[in-house]
């Protein structure tokens, strides 16, 4: 038996939002969703305004941060299936079917689709999106635009103390347990830069380092490996591009950043 889109609730975690909202939101009713649940993060901006606009019903986490705005959208679903969304990404006309499809098919517990980044004219979203292109994290399980069970999903659940890295929490968890999880190679979608300068690049390489910092406070030694992460790609990412001045950036901000995670709880 055939498995539908009209199966699968998208659930969107948006906070300030208004630039990328709309297409994804456009790409995702195309696709033929059962519905499109918008979790609001106290947005300032147009978000909520779009979002109910283009027909998406909208949540509050009441500032509770990206795990529990994920959980409450996955609660509020109803479907056999939940994809979950970044604002930032935009599926093509049969790319929601085509992942459950292959989710079906493989026997997966939760599939992401292969990610296409692309960025504005900038020196650092032009170097961001290469490194996302070409680094091995592209092949790494997260949560940007992914297809889970609802039900597992639910059971799994997040760690809500981490604001950021909470993707790669889940994956270890959801590795330990036994479960099948994979970055598609026959789906893509494009995944998109909010800007494309340097303050943006720095709020994600301080995430990032923050998020590893939490994965080694709570894990302790077996964690400890994740911080040669940064180090690691820098090297790799420096030694394969002409883009030496992001890589210093990345590295030493994601170490900023992993140091913060370590040292203390994420505000």
């Amino acid at each position: 038996m055939g498995h539908s889109p009209a199966e699968v609730t998208a659930v969107v975690p948006a906070r300030n939002a208004e630039q990328l909202l709309p297409r994804c939101l456009e790409a995702l009713r195309a696709s033929g969703v059962a519905e499109i649940i918008l979790v609001d993060g106290l947005s300032t901006d147009r978000t909520v305004e779009l979002a109910r606009a283009a027909g998406a019903r909208v949540l509050s986490d009441e500032g509770r941060g990206l795990p529990w705005a994920r959980t409450l959208g996955v609660q509020s679903s109803t479907t056999r299936w939940v994809l979950l969304c970044d604002a930032d990404v935009v599926f093509g006309p049969t790319g929601v079917a085509d992942l459950l499809t292959e989710l079906v098919e493989g026997n997966y517990d939760a599939l992401q689709a292969g990610l296409e980044s692309v960025a504005g004219p900038g020196y650092w979203g032009q170097a961001l999106a290469h490194h996302h292109r070409t680094g091995r994290s592209r092949n790494w399980f997260g949560l940007v635009a992914t297809l889970v069970d609802r039900d597992l999903m639910l059971g799994m659940g997040f760690d809500d103390s981490f604001k950021s890295g909470e993707d790669i929490e889940l994956r270890w968890r959801m590795r330990e347990s036994g479960l099948r999880t994979a970055v598609s190679d026959r789906v893509m979608v494009e995944h998109r830069f909010a800007a494309d300068d340097f303050d943006f690049a720095l709020d994600q390489f301080l995430m990032d380092g923050t998020g590893l910092g939490r994965m080694i406070r709570k894990h302790g030694w077996r964690g400890a490996r994740l911080a040669l992460l940064p180090a690691a790609a820098a090297v790799r990412g420096s030694a394969l591009s002409l883009w030496l001045r992001y890589y210093v950036a990345f590295c030493w901000y994601n170490y900023a950043g992993l140091a913060r995670g370590v040292s203390r709880r994420e505000g």
